[in-house]
């Protein structure tokens, strides 16, 4: 009885230990050493908060960029983050990617099939995908450039200028933050953004 008395004595400690005191220091760390004192970083305009910089969001309209299609929930419900955990040849799936192909050539007729980045017709593991490559931002510039009523030498200089290098030139490939292209772009309209 001594030693069971004992064994749950250490075991009330540990799991004080590793479930309260862990955490705390996790928190601590994020709060005092981490960036943005351990709170999401969010992107804004005009001074108001229109999105989590680092969380996709779903934009359909001809005058914005689009992000990579999710998977997680109703559009990009961060709650529910998680691939579709289908198999490249599951029947529902390919179904799926060919509606994608369909929807993304009619919006961009200068397009032919071969063209559609893999990456605008697939989900990503998370389904929350925040960044696309710097080639899907410009397949979808003369798109946008036709629904704006602009140059579309405008909308490229803004993908251009919003590409983020790989790490060290050598660490991850380039990407472009989809929130933040399309903050650019309202910003050079005087626009506000419409928050889907």
């Amino acid at each position: 009885m001594k030693t069971l008395w004992k064994s749950i004595k250490i075991t009330l400690v540990f799991c004080v230990v590793l479930s309260v005191c862990y955490v705390l220091v996790l928190w601590v760390f994020a709060r005092f050493a981490g960036p943005n004192q351990g709170n999401a970083p969010v992107a804004t305009l005009d001074g108001k908060v229109v999105g989590a910089a680092n969380v996709g969001q779903m934009f359909t309209q001809d005058i914005y960029f689009w992000g990579r299609p999710s998977c997680a929930g109703d559009g990009y419900d961060a709650s529910s983050s998680s691939g579709s955990n289908k198999g490249p040849t599951n029947p529902e799936y390919l179904a799926e990617v060919e509606a994608r192909i369909d929807t993304f050539l009619v919006h961009h007729p200068y397009l032919q099939r071969k063209e559609v980045p893999a990456e605008m017709v697939t989900a990503s593991a998370s389904g929350l995908d925040p960044d696309i490559t710097p080639a899907s931002a410009y397949v979808q510039v003369e798109r946008i450039a036709q629904a704006r009523g602009i140059d579309a030498a405008q909308v490229k200089t803004i993908v251009d200028n919003l590409v983020e290098e790989p790490l060290l030139g050598l660490f991850g490939t380039a990407k472009v933050n989809v929130l933040q292209l399309n903050i650019a772009l309202d910003k050079m309209n005087n626009m506000e953004i419409i928050i889907p």
